[in-house]
């Protein structure tokens, strides 16, 4: 069995920038299952679904019977719908990594956010604005992680992702937002912000953490392949969502205990 051991330096270096990025996380022969699998489900996908046209965002097809109007976003339900993603999610090493980001405490899985394989096709992709994962949640603190497997590269030139270090931890008004709750490029004071952002480039098996108020965008795609990456979300068990509310629509998975003699340490 693989061990990633993080330690003190991880913990610091993730509340600090609001993501940690772990090379080679997945074992060369669990990323080539998960990849074959990944091409196999985009090449018959299967309900539920979401479509690039049902989210709008800029580049995407105006509606689902438009040019391109089928092409997957999304392939959501990952956790049930197939046992190697579930493997995956709550492989050992993964709870081993939550745990220590979280500060030692019980890690639950979210089935109602992310908990998909996320599809970014060429030509009919689409730009996604600055904006925080929270958004739409609903938990009784906003303090959830993301993992985030690619399973091939992720760069620029094919929508990867872009973060602005330790903007989980910057107070912002309303305002900056606007009425989708993007952050909002045009305001001087949040161009301040944005100048500070970088790219995140992974290669397959690397697996990108990070906070649900990290403020993070990522472009269409530009290559001719498709960018595939497993996405799951996480929260620890002083974090539960709010009744009746969308974060607790579906049942939450409880992965294995922390141990005990392991050093409490709390994330900001």
């Amino acid at each position: 069995m693989q061990e990633i051991l993080l330690g003190s330096n991880e913990y610091e270096s993730f509340n600090k920038h609001g993501f940690l990025v772990l090379r080679h996380f997945a074992p060369k022969a669990d990323l080539e299952a998960l990849q074959s699998l990944a091409q196999q489900q985009l090449a018959n996908p299967e309900q539920p679904l979401e479509l690039e046209a049902a989210v709008g965002y800029p580049g995407a097809p105006t509606h689902a019977t438009a040019d391109g109007g089928n092409t997957v976003r999304r392939q959501l339900g990952a956790y049930v719908r197939q046992p190697l993603y579930k493997a995956w999610a709550t492989r050992p090493a993964m709870v081993q990594a939550l745990q220590t980001l979280f500060g030692n405490t019980q890690v639950f899985l979210s089935q109602a956010h992310h908990n998909c394989l996320m599809t970014k096709f060429p030509a009919f992709s689409s730009d996604t604005g600055w904006h925080q994962d929270i958004r739409y949640w609903a938990f009784q603190q906003p303090q959830l992680i993301t993992a985030w497997l690619a399973l091939g590269e992720e760069d620029a030139r094919n929508g990867g992702l872009k973060v602005i270090p330790g903007s989980h931890r910057t107070s912002f008004s309303k305002e900056q937002f606007d009425e989708n709750l993007f952050f909002r490029a045009d305001l001087p004071e949040n161009k301040a912000h944005i100048d500070q952002a970088m790219e995140i480039n992974l290669a397959p098996g690397d697996v990108l953490f990070f906070h649900c108020k990290l403020l993070h965008c990522a472009s269409r795609n530009h290559t001719d392949t498709p960018k595939l990456a497993l996405v799951f979300t996480y929260r620890d068990s002083n974090n539960a969502p709010l009744v009746n509310t969308r974060s607790a629509s579906q049942p939450e998975i409880a992965l294995a205990p922390p141990n005990p003699d392991s050093p409490v340490l709390r994330l900001i």
